[in-house]
């Protein structure tokens, strides 16, 4: 599940606990939405955190010494 998958958890638990009023026997949908939502907050973090971890940082450049015209200066 990538990062969109994550938010359209949390948007659907945000629209069955704040924007629903039904009534279902046996199933509370405030709690089935705040489960969705934690669910999706972890997988957000988890994104974070493994995007993270693959960025590559490249050092930064060297300068390039020629060997050949340092030594034709010195003699």
């Amino acid at each position: 599940m990538g990062l969109g998958g994550c938010i359209i958890l949390i948007a659907a638990g945000a629209i069955l606990t704040f924007a629903t009023d039904w009534d279902m026997q046996g199933v509370n949908l405030d709690l089935v939405g705040i489960i969705l939502m934690i669910v999706g907050l972890i997988g957000v973090s988890t994104f974070s955190s493994i995007a993270r971890r693959r960025r590559v940082v490249v050092p930064p450049a060297t300068p390039v010494v020629d060997e050949e015209a340092r030594h034709r200066r010195e003699y």
